[in-house]
């Protein structure tokens, strides 16, 4: 492989070769790229939703209010 480059210029190297890369690849990166952000957006949302949800059950059932509660309650 460096036989290949070793009469090349650097700009054929150093860019023109990347971007033939993204070009090529480009479609396979934006989309993994674009699933991860979409998986790491849901985490949160799901994060969030749950926080939520155990906020609102402790407010609404008095557990969070100083009621004397133990492991036995539930």
């Amino acid at each position: 492989m460096r036989q290949i480059f070793a009469g090349l210029p650097w700009w054929v190297k150093w860019i023109a070769v990347p971007l033939l890369a993204l070009f090529v690849f480009g479609g396979v990166i934006t989309s993994i790229l674009g699933a991860l952000i979409g998986l790491v957006f849901k985490l949160l949302v799901f994060v969030a939703l749950v926080g939520g949800l155990v906020f609102v059950v402790k407010k609404f059932t008095g557990a969070g209010s100083g009621a004397k509660s133990s492991s036995t309650d539930w």
